[in-house]
């Protein structure tokens, strides 16, 4: 299951804004990855919604966050629904329990119920490492730390606006134990940057109901211990700790991968 060479080049560029640093954050970018253009990703990431809401998540985004499947469901011509699961047998139920913790990503749906100082002070998870950073400089000292090098690359989704139906078109494998770094749900700017052991990241090629080509950052857990074990069961009828799950990424989260490949755009 392989991309074509400039499918994969285009993905991992990402989508670039402006060729020259205009802010702070910009500046720092270019300081170390110098002639490459901040990704539109990192942008939307950094600004509210709109008008309405100044939450950086829409609420069309929330049911990207809440897909759980099986590895085996990585296949051509699976269908998916967003914030439902169709991985038991051929019925399709939406989750009725609150769908925060399921997975490692955590973020708020409701800034009322926690606060960030509990969520960024909190127990971590089973085989997980985690760090609240709030701003992209934070962000990226962090994940350069951590691998020891700056030859990383960021991938994301691009989730199909107001589009909730998915088939899978292609599947690609993109890094094993990545690092993760969510856009927590609160006006304030703070990231959840965490690893989690044991785990694999995908980028899956979808086609929405009206014809739109997308892709979604996947990752999947291999030691599942650490996860919630009631919404666990009630999506997928499996325990923690028994089989792989997996979970979509949200366009608001990218993951940092070592960057193997010779071509110099993509080194991010």
């Amino acid at each position: 299951m392989e991309f074509a060479h400039l499918t994969v080049l285009s993905l991992f560029c990402l989508a670039f804004v402006g060729i020259t640093a205009t802010s702070p954050r910009e500046d720092y970018w270019q300081s170390i990855w110098p002639n490459t253009p901040l990704p539109k990703t990192f942008s939307d990431m950094l600004i509210p919604s709109g008008k309405t809401n100044s939450l950086p998540i829409k609420s069309e985004e929330l049911k990207q966050y809440s897909t759980l499947f099986f590895e085996h469901d990585l296949h051509p011509g699976k269908n998916f629904i967003l914030g439902n699961t169709n991985s038991v047998g051929s019925i399709i139920r939406p989750f009725t329990k609150s769908r925060q913790g399921v997975t490692d990503s955590i973020w708020l749906a409701n800034k009322e119920k926690q606060s960030l100082e509990d969520f960024c002070y909190s127990p971590t998870a089973i085989a997980e490492h985690k760090h609240c950073v709030s701003s992209l400089k934070s962000m990226i000292d962090q994940v350069i730390s951590h691998f020891g090098s700056t030859k990383i690359k960021a991938i994301s989704s691009n989730f199909a606006p107001y589009q909730d139906q998915y088939v899978v078109e292609d599947v690609k494998k993109v890094g094993d134990n990545a690092v993760m770094c969510h856009r927590l749900n609160f006006e304030k700017v703070v990231f959840n940057c965490h690893q989690v052991r044991d785990t694999t990241a995908y980028v899956v090629s979808l086609v929405a109901s009206d014809g739109t080509k997308t892709k979604a950052l996947t990752v999947c857990h291999h030691d599942t211990r650490g996860m919630n074990p009631e919404l666990l069961y009630e999506a997928l009828e499996v325990t923690p700790g028994t089989v792989p799950v997996c979970h979509f990424i949200g366009n608001k989260a990218a993951a940092w991968v070592p960057n193997h490949t010779a071509d110099n755009l993509c080194v991010m």
